[in-house]
């Protein structure tokens, strides 16, 4: 795959992230090829919700029913909430660069790598310095993991994205951080899903990111990811403009989609974390209050410290309610995957924007580490 900074990563979301009718339809046999398996609903129980948990506030109150994460690569941040893990992608690595504070990072990364690089992206391996710098430090504030994330030009090539997961794990290594401690985040098309297969079976965590639609989070678990990051507020985002109208929590569709994820691993035993992210309000955090992963941003961690009201279990892993029959969505199902997600226009609409977005974060990262280098 071309490494060029723009062109190729727009031609390859607009091929799989257009409709499934302008892709050519598939045989009819796709549709039969879902595997449906209904034996594990019959021995699951459902029980009654825990207690609600008293609390100095709810922010408190969250951390005892779910992880919570900080959404920042700030380091003020993390230290102010007291997260479990904490996670970064390219516009949050870009934002914190703008702060004066975080200028020896850059310059550690320029310094170490001390390789020339040719073609058309040679800053992108500072980029990867420069991030692990950064989360290396951030590994040291948090008793659990930091994510990571592969440079989103790689998003449709499955060998780059190993590649680049790999070294983006010596590199924490060279720095005396234990890949234990590091989620590698991966956006969620099939050859991403593929690079998390691969990944996984050599014993690095993934964080399978871009989350928007039922078949990537099945297709997530089927590759045995260990987490993944259903985004709740661009859900909703895409929904409100859609329908021209607003959503109370309790109908979020962002929510919604969590829920029925969430319930869909616990009714068929799987071991994927759910990681929620992706909030515009705290109501949103409420109605999921219990899942297993819940990634936040310092304005509502914030909120959430500040509110003293009772929080109560919103999911919890033996509540049951899963509706749905299970799908083989493993690596032979791509053509119940590409079906499947193809279907849902609204996730076809906010991958293709997330994996731009984030190219173009990535793109501005590395004009600022061009211009630190007075290139």
């Amino acid at each position: 795959m071309s490494l060029a900074m723009t062109s190729p990563v727009t031609m390859k979301v607009n091929a799989q992230c257009a409709p499934f009718a302008q892709r050519g339809q598939m045989s009819a046999s796709v549709s039969r090829s879902r595997t449906v398996t209904m034996a594990a609903a019959s021995t699951f129980q459902s029980t009654k919700a825990p207690a609600t948990l008293k609390a100095a506030n709810q922010l408190e109150a969250l951390k005892q029913m779910s992880k919570v994460v900080a959404d920042t690569g700030e380091v003020d941040a993390i230290r102010r909430y007291k997260p479990f893990d904490c996670t970064t992608n390219p516009s949050l690595v870009y934002k914190a660069m703008q702060l004066p504070e975080y200028e020896p990072y850059l310059r550690a990364a320029i310094a170490a790598e001390k390789e020339s690089h040719k073609g058309a992206r040679p800053y992108a391996y500072i980029a990867d310095r420069l991030a692990v710098n950064i989360g290396a430090e951030l590994s040291k504030l948090v008793p659990g993991r930091v994510s990571t994330e592969v440079d989103a030009h790689l998003s449709f090539d499955t060998q780059a994205t190993v590649d680049k997961a790999l070294r983006l794990i010596d590199l924490y290594a060279a720095k005396g951080v234990d890949p234990s401690k590091i989620y590698i985040k991966v956006a969620s098309t099939w050859e991403g899903i593929r690079a998390c297969e691969v990944l996984q079976k050599q014993g690095i965590s993934t964080n399978m990111t871009l989350i928007f639609s039922f078949a990537q989070a099945g297709a997530c678990a089927d590759a045995g990811a260990s987490l993944i990051s259903p985004f709740v507020g661009r859900i909703l985002d895409w929904y409100k403009k859609a329908n021209g109208r607003d959503y109370a929590p309790h109908e979020d569709p962002g929510v919604e989609s969590v829920k029925r994820i969430y319930s869909y691993y616990k009714q068929y035993g799987y071991d994927t974390i759910v990681m929620a992210a992706s909030f515009r309000n705290i109501g949103e955090i409420r109605e999921l209050a219990g899942c297993d992963n819940i990634t936040i941003s310092p304005a509502l961690l914030a909120e959430l410290e500040a509110s003293t009201d009772p929080l109560p279990y919103a999911l919890w892993p033996t509540q049951g309610g899963s509706t749905d029959p299970h799908y083989d969505l493993s690596g032979k199902a791509e053509g119940t995957f590409l079906q499947m997600h193809g279907e849902d226009q609204m996730a076809l609409d906010k991958l293709a924007e997330g994996i731009k977005g984030f190219a173009a974060d990535q793109d501005k990262l590395e004009v600022q580490i061009a211009k630190a280098m007075g290139a």
